[in-house]
């Protein structure tokens, strides 16, 4: 790949970027794309159906969130199945097995600290591995070696964590009394214990703004992730943002391009929590003229695009930070 500066890539205007994707300096060196449509959302192409019961997402808090951020206010944890002590996750895993999963997200609503309670869970979760043999993802939160040791060793797939690069996000969007510095501490715990971590950046949390995004990418950049996903703000009901503007299809392909640019062989992917509006064809297809190399729940526009520039195309109704291993297969 041609080099050019990540902050070349970032201080460009619009028509700068869109005239720079018409080229071939971001492409897909891998000529491969791997699309991902996991079971909590239904999703249908003429390519791909997705299973409601092959990777199942798992609330270990149930409906609970200490934090009660402004943009998701604990909606999204009604989506998951809920299991809060670790003999009803055993059980919820061991029935999910029966149906046909073949994994599952262990997510939940965070404590006062931005942690995800995932430490009383360890044992639990080391048995889901082995015992029942499905793949087990966890999205952590902030957090602490100890904890991401006691993942390592319990066999965890891959641990999940947000990356919020402004304090003032932090406080204000999150409502937690922590810095940017706290998540750069979280990485330095994934990375010490050896775990595949895949690090999300979310555009536009700030009111639709791009607003520490690149610090992000930077602090993410002094680690070696498995992999990396890009998603965005989307306005959820009954939320405090319901009614700001999620970010531009351009900001979103800024920060791709732009983490495209500072991970050259990392695997990254266009995420599944983003605006699903009028402009989700417009950002996929900037996104694949980007380089990346996965979208969770791909448009049909987008699959013909891919098609189209000849790529070799996979579906899978895994979590689209499985990529890392896909890419090897």
């Amino acid at each position: 790949m041609n080099r050019i500066s990540p902050q070349t890539i970032w201080l460009m205007e619009e028509k700068e970027l869109v005239d720079l994707l018409k080229g071939d300096l971001l492409h897909n060196e891998r000529r491969r794309v791997c699309f991902y449509a996991p079971s909590f959302t239904h999703y249908r192409t003429s390519s791909f159906c997705s299973s409601p019961t092959d990777f199942p997402t798992i609330s270990l808090t149930g409906s609970g969130c200490a934090l009660k951020c402004k943009h998701c206010a604990g909606t999204v944890l009604n989506t998951m199945h809920p299991a809060t002590t670790p003999e009803t996750l055993y059980e919820l895993c061991a029935k999910l097995k029966e149906k046909g999963a073949l994994g599952c997200l262990l997510s939940g609503g965070c404590l006062p600290d931005g942690s995800v309670p995932v430490r009383e869970f360890v044992d639990t979760i080391e048995k889901i591995k082995y015992k029942l043999e499905l793949t087990v993802i966890v999205h952590t939160g902030v957090i602490d070696l100890q904890t991401a040791r006691a993942l390592k060793k319990a066999g965890v797939d891959a641990a999940l964590i947000d990356i919020i690069g402004s304090d003032e996000t932090i406080k204000e969007i999150y409502n937690l009394n922590l810095s940017a510095r706290d998540y750069a501490s979280s990485l330095e715990a994934l990375d010490e214990a050896d775990i595949p971590f895949v690090p999300h950046v979310i555009v536009g949390l700030h009111y639709g703004r791009l607003k520490g995004e690149f610090h992000a990418l930077e602090m993410i950049s002094k680690h070696s992730p498995s992999a990396l996903v890009i998603i965005a703000f989307m306005p959820l009901h009954r939320t405090e943002m319901a009614n700001v503007e999620p970010p531009r299809p351009i900001d979103i392909t800024k920060v791709l391009a732009t983490a495209r640019i500072m991970f050259p062989a990392t695997p990254l992917a266009l995420g599944c929590m983003r605006p699903k509006d009028k402009h989700r064809a417009e950002v996929e297809t900037l996104a694949l003229k980007a380089g990346i190399d996965a979208i969770a729940f791909p448009s049909e526009k987008a699959i013909k695009y891919a098609e189209e520039q000849g790529f070799k195309i996979s579906f899978s109704s895994l979590c689209c930070s499985q990529v890392f291993a896909d890419l090897t297969t």
